[in-house]
């Protein structure tokens, strides 16, 4: 995202558009991926409302919060993309609100990865992380990436 100061964050939360909604794909490559054809489309708002639910100490990935309301919709999945936009949606509408604050730097990537598109960027998410009692690692040379170490043992079930 550009511009995220000049966004109001909070309206594009709040904005359901059509959803949510399952839609049946026909694409043979994504059905074999995915392990099957109806893919859900959550809004925006219901991710932020998963993430508030991570308590103190523990936390959670993209994909887990895709599973939970595929689970939850009885679609096969959710979709991939519109996931990431609407995490980092939640992320930057908390930024901009002063109370009700959702702990989006609880919400990591695959494979327990910070995520560079949160408000302030990765050395703040890792800031939050480290006060919740979080290892982050650094990984990488030229490519550097950080992680939380052992994150699956602070995985929270939905």
């Amino acid at each position: 995202m550009a511009n995220e100061e000049k966004k109001d964050f909070n309206a594009m939360l709040h904005d359901r558009k059509d959803m949510p909604k399952i839609q049946t794909i026909t694409d043979q490559r994504s059905i074999q991926k995915y392990g099957g054809s109806r893919m859900y489309f959550a809004p925006p708002s219901d991710y932020d409302d998963i993430m508030k639910k991570i308590p103190y100490g523990k936390l959670t990935i993209v994909g887990r919060i895709r599973e939970y309301f595929a689970r939850q919709s009885g679609a096969d999945f959710t979709e991939p993309i519109t996931a990431g936009i609407f995490v980092s949606i939640a992320a930057w509408a908390s930024e901009q609100r002063s109370e009700n604050i959702t702990p989006y730097w609880r919400t990591l990537k695959a494979n327990g990865e910070l995520n560079p598109k949160y408000p302030k960027g990765i050395l703040a998410q890792k800031e939050k992380l480290e006060a919740e009692g979080h290892t982050v690692v650094q990984r990488g040379k030229t490519n550097i990436r950080y992680y939380v170490k052992d994150y699956q043992n602070a995985l929270f079930d939905f």
